[in-house]
């Protein structure tokens, strides 16, 4: 791998130097890199130009602050790491954010953070904080064991990719003494764009795309998971609209709600046809009231996994509402055969 140039390195600590040394930061750089301090203040224009750097006062003693574009990298030791004082000591001082983004981002910082320290058996976390003029893209780095062979060992699941479909519904952990499982849920929600890279296996959830999807793909970092969220600044998204969509109404406050991409309920080209299958798709649906089942992007069903789904585990669950939608015509047929005989 080539040695970063001198510019390269100025990049991933300029937010901090500009902040550190808002009046003296020429001579700074100077003194870092053993160059003069007209050397200095050529990458120091360049900076500016690119939008890293703001000046305001005299031209002789200009004082710098951070521009529009902000960079904050820190490799953390997970032993001992409190996930909050590393979001409000490192990160948090050194953007600005609008309350709404500021509490979702430090939400979304915390909880993957969280998640490393206690699940992923790692070592060490890598945090990457990044703010352009339109996007802040918050990048969640460890080295352990990946979050679906981590699920799909605590669980038993016979594939990685079912680890998974299962993190897509909500209410999974593999450690309930510490977690509600509802972390990576509500987080996925709350941020425009929303990846997990782990133990080969690529999952992306995004405002922009009808569809939730899974596919075999190497991450950009080796071993362990990668957290990918993104936010336009100007979203006016707030954690509570988000909390309410999941709730059964404005005075619920419990996790009652979930929507199941069933899309995912796919591997590979299989169909979704078997009564297998099903009891795979429902596991732990009891833990709601109301399933949302998206079949966006599934052309159509077999008959035993629909009587399954929407007539066996109906009939021995009433407390739990299915409520299919985005049905093609070869669907909806299924579900309403598999429903017919309740009416």
């Amino acid at each position: 791998m080539a040695k970063p140039s001198k510019f390269e390195e100025l990049l991933r600590s300029v937010t901090r130097d500009v902040v550190e040394h808002p009046r003296d930061l020429t001579r700074q750089y100077a003194k870092r890199f053993g160059i003069s301090r007209a050397a200095a203040n050529r990458y120091i224009q360049r900076l500016e130009t690119e939008g890293w750097i703001a000046r305001s006062g005299p031209s002789t003693h200009p004082v710098f602050s951070p521009g529009y574009k902000r960079r904050v990298t820190h490799l953390y030791v997970l032993q001992g790491l409190e996930e909050h004082v590393a979001w409000e000591r490192d990160f948090k001082p050194y953007f600005s954010l609008s309350p709404t983004v500021q509490n979702i981002v430090s939400h979304g910082f915390t909880e993957m953070v969280n998640n490393a320290i206690d699940h992923s058996a790692g070592k060490s976390v890598f945090v990457w904080g990044s703010q352009a003029e339109y996007q802040f893209i918050l990048i969640i780095s460890d080295d352990g064991v990946g979050i679906f062979a981590k699920i799909a060992a605590a669980l038993k699941l016979p594939d990685m990719r079912q680890a998974l479909f299962e993190l897509s519904k909500g209410k999974l952990t593999t450690d309930p003494s510490k977690h509600t499982g509802e972390g990576v849920f509500f987080t996925s929600h709350m941020f425009d764009s929303f990846e997990i890279d782990a133990n080969g296996l690529r999952f992306k959830h995004s405002d922009t795309s009808p569809n939730d999807w899974l596919h075999e793909a190497e991450g950009i970092f080796p071993g362990g998971t990668t957290v990918f969220m993104s936010i336009a600044l100007k979203s006016e998204r707030t954690s509570s609209d988000v909390y309410a969509q999941f709730t059964s109404a404005p005075e619920d406050f419990d996790f009652s709600k979930t929507i199941v991409p069933m899309k995912l309920a796919t591997f590979g080209d299989e169909q979704l046809v078997s009564r297998s299958q099903s009891k795979r798709l429902i596991a732990r649906f009891d833990r709601f009231k109301t399933v949302i089942l998206d079949f966006d992007g599934v052309q159509e069903i077999g008959q035993a996994f629909a009587d399954e789904l929407f007539r066996v585990y109906g009939k021995a669950h009433p407390d739990v509402e299915l409520l299919p939608k985005n049905m093609t015509s070869q669907v909806e047929r299924m579900w309403l055969r598999a429903v017919s005989p309740m009416a």
